[in-house]
């Protein structure tokens, strides 16, 4: 069975959807039918240029930024097209040429202009305006005033549900994301963390507990939350060091924030850092915090701390609160002081840190291992090709 995959973002450009798309691709090329035969032949199709990444050594054919007329042909020869986000090009052309087109969400691109739920003016979490009917708000959620670009991201979405309620599935990480997106064919297919073997260090160098923060420095991930409630620590007289993995747009603005509320001396901006350096600073780590807004369907970052058995606070998030369960803290959306308060219980409980880390492992294990999403798009690319979409 011949699978084509398009995701515009994809290695070496890093982010969740990067590594869902190459866990997925890797996982069902390594799929085997028979003793000597893959059952399926796996093409990814992006728009990101390969710069000094080696696509030879991966388990599966990549295709980079191909023309119009090279895509159409690719999908033509497909038996199945999937897509990481509902990209309308490949989406209309999919269904152009009768394929089976399933599509993986990875935002709210078809429930939100912005697709991030997000009201951009005041960094408040959108209630759904769009869904509601509420067009006006959506057409005035532009921090530039630019009415054009509004209208026309408005008018995508309902063009993105248009062709969504068209496809043999509609893939969603989360029930949370589920029970927004209102479209026909959903199938929750939960993501899968990656194995690999973690060892936590029981001495830091400082004696101080660590706070760790991993991802992307923009508004969403609500970091400015996060250094307010250091800031609360700091004001306590508690000992901490707060280490910010990651870069963005919004670096420098942070880091003159930081200054602001006085913690500098207490925070360290790394900058983007491999795996091998990551690894190293997580396993000195006392907690994971995952402060974001908004812009969050599944949580990646909380499910791959949780499996290293590291104790996470996060917003409550429906997507966050859907993957932690009862194994993490959880604090109201953009509340400081409430994540501060959520900080202390664990550093105060070093114990009861550690064993919300061990539910966490445990609880990952069970809902949320790499092969389970791997086995289960395994499972609905059979369903739909042996249906009438074939």
């Amino acid at each position: 069975m011949n699978i084509l995959i398009y995701s515009h973002y994809f290695a070496p450009s890093f982010g969740g959807v990067e590594t869902i798309v190459l866990s997925i691709a890797r996982g069902l090329a390594e799929l085997h039918a028979e003793a000597d035969s893959s059952e399926f032949e796996i093409t990814v199709i992006t728009q990101t240029p390969a710069k000094d990444f080696h696509d030879n050594l991966l388990p599966f054919r990549v295709l980079r930024q191909p023309g119009i007329r090279q895509l159409w042909q690719e999908i033509r020869s497909s038996d199945i097209v999937h897509l990481a986000g509902p990209a309308l090009a490949p989406l209309m052309f999919g269904l152009l040429a009768r394929k089976p087109v399933t599509i993986e969400h990875h935002g709210f691109q078809t429930i939100c202009p912005t697709g991030q739920l997000l009201i951009e003016p005041t960094s408040i979490p959108c209630s759904g305006h769009f869904m509601a009917g509420n067009h006006l708000e959506c057409l005035r959620c532009r921090c530039d005033g630019n009415w054009v670009a509004s209208c026309k991201l408005w008018f995508l979405t309902f063009v993105r549900r248009f062709f969504c309620s068209r496809v043999a599935a509609n893939i969603m990480p989360t029930e949370f994301l589920a029970g927004l997106v209102q479209l026909p064919h959903i199938r929750v297919i939960p993501h899968g963390v990656e194995p690999r073997p973690f060892f936590r260090r029981s001495s830091r160098p400082s004696g101080a507990p660590i706070i760790v923060f991993q991802g992307r420095l923009v508004s969403t991930k609500g970091i400015r939350v996060l250094l307010e409630a250091a800031g609360t620590l700091r004001s306590q007289n508690r000992a901490f060091e707060l280490i910010i993995i990651g870069d963005g747009p919004e670096r420098t603005k942070l880091q003159e924030f930081a200054q602001e509320v006085q913690i500098s001396s207490c925070v360290r901006f790394t900058g983007r850092l491999d795996a091998t350096e990551v690894d190293s600073i997580l396993a000195t780590a006392s907690v994971i915090v995952v402060p974001s807004v908004a812009g969050e369907v599944f949580g990646l970052v909380v499910a791959e701390n949780m499996s290293r058995g590291l104790p996470v606070v996060a917003s409550n998030l429906g997507a966050f609160t859907e993957i932690l369960g009862d194994a993490g803290l959880t604090f109201r959306v953009g509340d400081a002081n409430h994540l501060a308060q959520q900080l202390t219980k664990l550093l105060d409980d070093s114990a009861g840190a550690s064993r919300l880390g061990e539910q966490a492992k445990q609880r990952i294990f069970n809902l949320y291992q790499r092969g389970r999403m791997v086995q289960a798009h395994a499972q609905l690319y059979r369903e739909v090709y042996d249906s009438k979409w074939a």
